[in-house]
């Protein structure tokens, strides 16, 4: 902890291994070793997207990818949430629809500007050709509350809002007849959840509301696909115990009356032997116990973070 690390994810310049790859009938997996993962869904007449890359050029090769196994249009592109890095491709795939839950339209209204200045200084390498990112926002062109099904031919498609956990507007896309599920970052695999705009005290039990739709195989937010239903426990076992894990130490710091910086660096000691060695550990834990010291104290609900807090919040808590 005595050296001063880089600031977030901008020490991170290495090209990540893609993998694309089939987890059932319909479901296809877009991965990078860590880096954000997209889910397909390739129906009887059409195709699905969730979670667009950070750029158009970086989508672009998700449309190549699928482009090998299937000729059907992409109409549908979902937003398991608003983050930059998960949306600001859309415009790469000329969809129909963008679909999001309602939360997560507000959230772009709230805070979509900020929270795009602020991905875009923490992630230089998965901004590559950020100027291929449209001015403005990725608007939705359709949302709902808590369910919304659709039919790709006879595929049955379910969006599911399962409750509050990485973002109070998370949604999952399932597979019904497949039992399979697109997670969005509400389940990671051996990569560490970023939780600046979490809720910690409803995660586990979203988390839970999963497990019970009894998925066979998932698509994470990052890491490998799932394909056994003993991988996807694991992956929901894993999120659920770091989530807890914070939540715990930053708890018993704040009930024994320390500030922040004490709370952080007393949180990253014990959490680094378990979990040290996760994706972007180091990026993510000063955003994870902020949210979660708020969380615990005075802020039910996740403050905006723009480029200024980040860097502010970074030099307090690691320089």
């Amino acid at each position: 902890m005595t050296e001063t690390k880089k600031f977030a994810s901008q020490a991170d310049l290495e090209e990540k291994k893609v993998t694309f790859s089939q987890i059932s009938e319909h479901a296809w997996a877009y991965t990078a070793e860590g880096d954000p993962n997209t889910g397909i869904i390739i129906g009887d007449d059409c195709v699905l997207v969730a979670d667009t890359q950070a750029t158009p050029a970086m989508a672009a090769d998700v449309v190549r990818r699928i482009r090998e196994v299937t000729d059907k249009p992409i109409k549908y592109v979902v937003l398991t949430h608003y983050h930059a890095v998960r949306v600001l491709g859309a415009s790469a795939y000329k969809p129909e629809q963008i679909i999001a839950s309602q939360d997560t339209y507000d959230l772009i209204v709230e805070r979509g500007e900020q929270d795009k200045a602020s991905e875009i200084g923490r992630f230089p390498r998965l901004f590559s050709n950020v100027e291929t990112v449209p001015p403005g926002m990725t608007w939705p062109t359709m949302t709902f509350s808590g369910k919304m099904t659709l039919w790709l031919g006879k595929l049955e498609v379910q969006l599911l809002q399962l409750g509050r956990g990485h973002t109070k507007g998370d949604t999952v896309v399932w597979l019904p007849q497949e039992q399979a599920l697109l997670s969005g970052d509400l389940v990671e695999f051996g990569a560490t959840p970023y939780a600046g705009d979490a809720y910690f005290k409803d995660w586990p039990q979203t988390l839970n509301n999963l497990a019970a739709l009894k998925p066979k195989a998932l698509v994470p937010g990052r890491g490998a696909a799932l394909t056994t239903p003993d991988d996807v426990a694991k992956g929901l076992s894993e999120t659920r115990d770091f989530i807890s894990d914070v939540y715990a130490n930053v708890q018993q710091g704040v009930a024994a009356g320390k500030d922040l910086n004490a709370v952080y660096k007393d949180t990253f000691a014990a959490l680094k032997p378990k979990y040290g060695h996760w994706v972007i550990f180091d990026h993510c834990m000063p955003f994870d116990v902020t949210r979660c010291y708020d969380e615990a104290t005075k802020y039910t609900d996740p403050r905006i973070w723009t480029a200024e807090r980040d860097v502010e919040m970074w030099k307090t808590l690691e320089g």
